[in-house]
């Protein structure tokens, strides 16, 4: 029993030096490479410095990181952070680009990317997945998202423009890409609280229904129009879009967007999604997909366990593919792509407005949500914000004329139309 007990602390002691001696490494490590401005500080009260005048502490608050901090990915990092293992003291958006550095040295970069799994995709599942997401709650994103409540990128012209500013021009600028004109009738896929479905009907004289499978975003979307005052041109329907042919019927809309939504179709599904849109829409009518891609040619999700811990924590079954497969689907439906445009700076500063204004209402959304919440949302939108800005991954706008029968589209020559304001 001695002995045991003798053998069993000394092997505890034996492997406290070995973790003591890794961090030690990947301290040393990481100071050669250039980071700044973190200091780790043990349970047991001892600061280990990463570089000088620390920008962020990361307080260890269990011992059972220690050993995972020798070699830790981004994923163990921000899950340490969610489960409150790991507690941030200082910038979110800071904390990020040190969790990469830290994961880089210990070995897990982001580009060692491996295949993921493909979902099936089923209407429950992708109707628990939404549900996962947004039964948070429509007041907790009220609180960080612009006055439209608008949860997808925005569009910045100058890059000084406030949020709400910005939130405006991409719906202009989405509006001007489809032509959309006074009576035509717009169906907008994955239409969130209807900032999209108002802004075409009280600025270009459309009549537009929206679909979506979260309850909450249905219920106020209806309301938002209501207090628009367009209740008689607008509508947004509890609809999956497997189910919209049969509630629409075939050619019903002029024009069609998508936006933020088809990152959650899955990647065997793009061809029946396109095909789905193609079929309600008009011959020679307009689509507009607006989405995130992966930056890998072979589809493969983020490395160092990104993608892993947002299916977990934030959004289940989240499939992005490469901006030649969107492409690729499309052209075998019938569309003819005519313009692709890159919003990747512009989604980095979005979640960067968002993060910022999340941060600054902390205090208040601790009543309103648990701290593991808060915790989730705090490094979902601070990582992908540097995720966008270091090009893990991109966002495209596809824009695309239906073209089943020979002929030209009815767009004209050049593209100077879509910048026109």
């Amino acid at each position: 029993m001695w002995r045991d007990g003798w053998l069993g602390k000394n092997a505890r002691r034996v492997a406290a030096q070995a973790v003591e001696s890794g961090l030690q490494r990947l301290a040393e490590s990481s100071r050669q490479g250039g980071l700044p401005g973190l200091d780790l500080v043990t349970p047991g009260g001892e600061r280990i410095h990463f570089g000088d005048q620390a920008e962020v502490v990361l307080r260890i608050r269990d011992d059972g990181m220690l050993a995972t901090l020798a070699h830790p990915t981004i994923a163990d990092l921000a899950e340490g952070f969610v489960e409150g293992r790991i507690d941030v003291e200082g910038p979110m958006l800071r904390a990020v680009a040190i969790a990469e550095h830290l994961a880089e040295s210990g070995g897990a970069p982001v580009s060692a990317r491996v295949a993921a799994a493909l979902g099936r995709h089923s209407q429950r599942q992708d109707k628990e997945a939404i549900s996962h997401h947004y039964d948070v709650g429509n007041d907790f994103y009220q609180a960080w998202l612009d006055e439209r409540m608008v949860y997808s990128c925005a569009y910045f012209r100058t890059g000084n423009e406030s949020l709400d500013e910005a939130q405006i021009a991409k719906l202009d600028h989405i509006c001007r890409k489809l032509r959309l004109s006074s009576g035509e009738r717009l169906l907008d896929i994955g239409c969130g609280w209807g900032g999209m479905v108002v802004h075409a009907v009280r600025n270009y004289g459309a009549r537009a229904v929206g679909i979506t499978l979260s309850e909450n975003q249905w219920k106020l979307a209806n309301e938002h129009i209501a207090q628009a005052g367009v209740s008689d041109r607008a509508e947004v329907l509890l609809l999956d879009y497997r189910d919209a042919l049969s509630r629409f019927g075939a050619e019903s809309f002029d024009k069609i967007s998508s936006i933020g939504m088809f990152e959650h179709v899955g990647l065997r599904n793009l061809a029946s999604y396109f095909g789905i849109v193609r079929d309600l829409l008009r011959e020679r009518g307009l689509f507009l997909n607006h989405g995130i891609t992966s930056v890998d040619i072979d589809n493969r999700p983020v490395g160092s366990g990104v993608s892993g811990f947002i299916d977990k924590y934030v959004f289940p079954q989240g499939e992005l593919p490469h901006l030649h497969l969107v492409v690729r689907e499309m052209a075998g439906q019938n569309f003819e792509v005519f313009d692709v445009e890159s919003l990747r700076p512009h989604y980095a500063r979005t979640l960067a407005h968002w993060s910022s204004r999340l941060e600054a209402r902390l205090a208040e959304l601790r009543h309103a949500v648990s701290d593991k919440t808060l915790r989730v949302w705090r490094a979902y939108l601070a990582g992908c914000s540097y995720g966008f800005a270091q090009h893990w991954l991109n966002i495209y706008q596809v824009l695309a004329s239906k073209q089943v029968r020979p002929g030209l589209t009815d767009l004209p020559l050049t593209r100077d139309w879509i910048y026109q304001r």
